[in-house]
């Protein structure tokens, strides 16, 4: 059974390719080490500056041991100048999964 979080995002005006620069070029070479990767998505919707990402997990308790190692934190704090408000975060089993 795999695990996703799903993190939303709203980057301030003019600061999407700059999200997706630094997501791709750090964030996601930070996270792929992490115990349980198993990939992850970013989709953005430059009509309303809006981000989603989703990362998948092997198990729940390798998802939330990359919160509680702080290595989440450290990802989003990479995008606090560029966003216009706190990350939405949410963890989900996945169900059904097909590539």
């Amino acid at each position: 059974m795999s695990y996703a979080r799903i993190v939303t995002v709203h980057a301030q005006a003019g600061k999407v390719d700059e999200v997706v620069k630094i997501y791709h070029d750090s964030i996601v070479p930070a996270i792929k080490g992490q115990k349980g990767y198993k990939g992850c998505r970013l989709f953005i919707d430059r009509a309303t500056n809006k981000g989603v990402s989703v990362t998948r997990w092997a198990s729940r308790e390798d998802l939330e041991a990359t919160e509680a190692s702080g290595v989440y934190q450290a990802q989003v704090a990479k995008l606090a100048g560029l966003l216009a408000g706190a990350p939405e975060r949410e963890a989900y089993e996945i169900a059904v999964e097909d590539e």
